[in-house]
């Protein structure tokens, strides 16, 4: 790391679920500082209170001042970022598909909510990682890292919750488009992770018991393939380099590297190329 001190790490939705599980797997290894953001003040205390190295915020992550203060904070207290965790989430009601009783008048505005936390925040959240890996001086400067939480809904339809897989349709793609940029520019690693169902307090017991037992993806499986990045090794990392943008599904016990759509012909792939080019932000 080019320094002796602890590697710090920010995670949104670290209060639980797999946020508190990679939380958990970096408080083992014992060189890491933690920053907990999460909504739930009394589980984040909790979960902070559980490791040796970590220091709660609540925060919620749809407001960028309060997300921003909390990244802010975290880097003051260390001058460095090297890792930051994209993963506070929610999943949709399934409201969209209510029958409105309003007649000829239009239906009350639909709920941003989900957009707001699975992927407005990410980008957010994404931005704040950049801004404080720059800032972090070259002295300390090693790996750095952004992983980012999309889900199997980000690959396939998933017509009960339509806002959330589309939002995390919207996080698989955002992944993608920046990664390239944050390697060459500012040698981020920017990947994200695809998980399956994981039993965590998204939803209720009601609503898990429709999914079947023996496909449910173990939370220790998630923090494995999240360490597999930070680490630089693992199932199916000699063929991946540098292990930039890339989207890793998790089914079970099991992880798959996720390639790309391939193009539908030469005249797509030049088009799309062209906004490889640098200049054609500017």
């Amino acid at each position: 790391m080019g320094s002796a001190a602890p590697k710090v790490a920010i995670i949104t939705g670290g209060a639980s679920g797999m946020g508190f599980a990679v939380a958990s797997a970096l408080a083992a290894q014992g060189d890491w500082d933690l920053h907990l953001l999460d909504l739930n003040a009394e589980r984040g205390h909790e979960a902070a209170q559980s490791m040796v190295c970590a220091t709660f915020h609540p925060v919620n992550v749809t407001r960028y001042a309060e997300l921003a203060a909390a990244f802010k904070a975290a880097f003051l207290r260390h001058r460095r970022i090297d890792f930051v965790f994209a993963n506070a989430g929610i999943v949709d009601s399934g409201a969209y598909y209510a029958v409105q009783q309003t007649g000829d008048e239009p239906p009350p505005e639909p709920s941003s909510a989900v957009v707001d936390i699975d992927l407005t925040s990410v980008i957010n959240t994404s931005y704040l990682a950049q801004h404080y890996f720059r800032q972090t001086p070259r002295s300390a400067q090693g790996p750095r890292s952004l992983v980012i939480t999309a889900s199997c809904g980000g690959f396939y339809a998933c017509p009960v919750q339509p806002i959330y897989g589309a939002a995390k349709h919207g996080a698989v793609g955002w992944a993608r488009n920046i990664a390239g940029r944050s390697w060459r520019e500012d040698g981020v690693r920017v990947n994200a992770i695809c998980p399956g169902t994981v039993r965590t307090n998204l939803l209720s017991d009601e609503a898990w018991k429709t999914f079947p037992e023996e496909y449910f993806t173990p939370v220790e499986k998630v923090a494995e393939v999240v360490m597999m990045f930070l680490k630089g090794s693992g199932e199916g990392w000699e063929r991946r380099q540098a292990m930039v943008g890339q989207t890793v599904e998790i089914s079970g016990r099991k992880h798959y590297f996720r390639k790309q759509y391939e193009f539908c012909d030469e005249a797509m792939e030049a088009v799309m190329g062209s906004t490889e080019v640098d200049e054609f932000v500017q």
